[in-house]
């Protein structure tokens, strides 16, 4: 079969691979087993080398879309894997239902927001996407299915849920969705003015909030944001509207758009504008959740040389001494990020042994390759987020040092002996050594 370039959702490299669709997922553990080796791969929204195999072979799962059976009195639905998470809330919103948590896109498979173990505004009440899986069916390349779920063949189950998709390629999975009384919320924006406001605003809002995040204007100084939280409500008000058809990135620029002439003045007029907006309002979940969905492509801003989003989570006790490091080591590189985003998770574990959500602060932000200088700040980074214990999250990543995931994920040996050896990705072959 003819090798086709492939990229990740960061655009830092395209690589070769032999691409094999599937389409059939009774017939997938054969073509999975016949093969032999390989990495699934959902709708490659993954940022880093996650969901690349360079030289190898990607299983497209994208052809598995199909809903196998929803029981719309009780929420369950059993789907394939590659069923993105749009499809599901559009169809089971018209019963009643959503999914419990998303991520910041709806445009992800349902494998990938297992094998990632996804997580949204709402950690401090939901957790994250594992904690809403009932089951899935696992098909492995020495030719075994296996079927788990949190009270049937545990071990699998915690392996899967954040295992990168190295335990086996997910074929299908089944869901519990939550009851809701429809798409819209209620939301509340609040700005404030130092990274010392936003932990009491955090902390005050998760009682009473469903969705709590912060964008933050990492160039500052300060560390001034915008808190953002939101509530189900059961009627949209008068002048609620949906979100609007989306638009594409229609080419690449020859540069990065987001550079130093844009981000300072960027930062400061969305800082301000947020400001003059404060106050509730009612939002259809759609515009309020995914508002990077409006704009397809967008990754294409950052131009020929992609970029890079660096996101950690550190413990509560020294999450507000750490946050406030990372930013300044930001500062002082002159890089910055205008999709920087602050929140806290909950205190709850995750289920899966390699989940990435853990009790702390987590800040993400997007960079633009710029070489050499992008991976010094990185470094920088690195070791704050070492010394106050915290760890990066695999699905974003594309450089992390093998000492830093090791320290960061203490459950690794126990993970390891549920890999599927014939299933391999960048990210394996540097971070596990194969």
């Amino acid at each position: 079969m003819a090798m086709v370039k492939v990229a990740s959702w960061g655009r830092l490299g395209s690589h070769a691979h032999e691409l094999v669709a599937l389409h059939d997922r009774e017939r997938a553990a054969h073509r999975i087993e016949a093969d032999g080796a390989g990495l699934a791969q959902g709708n490659a929204c993954s940022y880093g080398d996650v969901c690349l195999n360079p030289g190898g072979r990607l299983w497209r799962t994208t052809g598995l879309d199909r809903f196998i059976d929803f029981d719309a009195a009780g929420g369950r639905l059993r789907c394939e894997a590659g069923v993105l998470l749009r499809d599901i809330q559009r169809m089971s919103l018209a019963h009643g239902w959503l999914l419990p948590v998303t991520p910041g896109t709806q445009l992800v498979t349902v494998g990938g927001a297992i094998a990632n173990d996804v997580h949204g505004k709402n950690h401090h009440r939901l957790g994250s996407f594992g904690n809403h899986v009932l089951s899935l069916r696992l098909a492995r390349t020495d030719g075994s299915v296996i079927h788990c779920g949190p009270a049937h063949r545990a071990g699998w189950f915690a392996a899967t849920v954040g295992g990168m998709g190295l335990t086996g390629v997910i074929v299908e999975a089944e869901l519990q969705l939550r009851r809701v009384s429809g798409p819209w919320l209620v939301t509340d924006t609040i700005p404030y003015g130092r990274l010392d406001d936003f932990f009491p605003l955090a902390d005050a809002s998760e009682a009473g909030w469903e969705h709590t995040v912060s964008w933050i204007d990492c160039l500052s100084g300060s560390g001034r944001g915008l808190f953002l939280r939101a509530n189900p409500a059961p009627i949209p008000e008068s002048g609620a509207r949906v979100e609007r058809q989306p638009r594409r990135m229609p080419v690449t620029p020859p540069v990065s758009l987001v550079n130093g002439l844009s981000l300072r003045p960027f930062n400061a007029a969305y800082f301000h504008l947020g400001r003059l907006k404060q106050r509730r309002t009612i939002a259809h979940f759609e515009a309020y959740g995914y508002p990077l969905d409006g704009l397809h492509d967008w990754n294409r801003m950052y131009g020929p040389r992609g970029f890079y989003q660096y996101q950690s989570v550190v413990p509560r006790a020294g999450g507000q001494d750490a946050t406030r490091a990372m930013l300044a080591a930001i500062k002082a590189s002159g890089q910055g990020s205008f999709l920087a985003v602050l929140k806290t998770f909950g205190e709850r574990d995750s289920i899966g042994m390699m989940s990435f959500p853990r009790p702390g602060v987590t800040l993400a932000l997007d960079f633009p390759n710029r070489g050499a200088s992008t991976l010094r700040l990185f470094e920088r980074l690195d070791a704050i987020v070492r010394e106050a214990g915290g760890r990066l999250y695999a699905a974003k990543d594309a450089r992390m040092p093998r000492a830093l995931f090791e320290a960061g994920y203490p459950r690794l040996a126990e993970f390891l002996p549920y890999r599927d050896r014939g299933i391999s990705s960048s990210m394996s072959r540097r971070l596990l050594g194969s």
